[in-house]
């Protein structure tokens, strides 16, 4: 089949399921974090915290103007360019990747970093500098939402991948690394 050179074959069926597995990854995680922003927004946006168990996990409303945590709230508009630069990687990425571990992996960074991003674009004050909306609580830790989960699932998986013989992509014919 037609091929570009450092790229899964386009006709590849390994390719071609892990392209599926990430963009079916991608759109549950997008989807799952704009639905529970949506529903934060609604219904935890004025009122008490929701403690679902206890203290040790709450649901309320925060929002966020930086980086995890809320560091770097001053720097919008890199934080920004920086999360499109990664969605736009991530993409021309997944041309080459035929592991179905490393789709989910994958779906889940971009779904992730496309759900913040989307606050960025979309949320109040806008022209990208918008507050992430965050909901979930628990004990030490900041609020943060689905998306932020995502993305530490993601990096978790990432990293323990990277340290297995399970490679992304076919890089040689020979190689005695398995994709999975």
């Amino acid at each position: 089949g037609l091929q570009t050179e450092g790229r899964a074959p386009l006709s590849s069926t390994r390719a071609i399921r892990a392209r599926q597995l990430f963009i079916i990854v991608a759109t549950l995680a997008f989807g799952a974090d704009l639905a529970t922003k949506n529903w934060a927004v609604e219904v935890l946006q004025y009122r008490d915290p929701i403690k679902v168990i206890g203290d040790l996990l709450q649901f309320t409303y925060a929002t966020n103007k930086g980086a995890a945590f809320n560091l770097a709230s001053g720097s919008t508009y890199i934080l920004t360019a920086l999360k499109l630069c990664v969605a736009t990687y991530l993409i021309f990425y997944m041309t080459r990747v035929i592991s179905r571990r490393w789709a989910v992996l994958l779906g889940l960074l971009f779904g992730g970093v496309a759900g913040n991003l989307w606050d960025r674009m979309t949320r109040p004050p806008g022209k990208w500098a918008g507050e992430v909306i965050d909901w979930i609580q628990v004990p030490h830790w900041p609020v943060f939402n689905i998306a932020d989960s995502c993305i530490v699932i993601a990096a978790i998986g990432i990293a323990m991948l990277a340290t297995t013989d399970v490679t992304p992509t076919d890089k040689t014919k020979n190689s005695r690394s398995k994709p999975a």
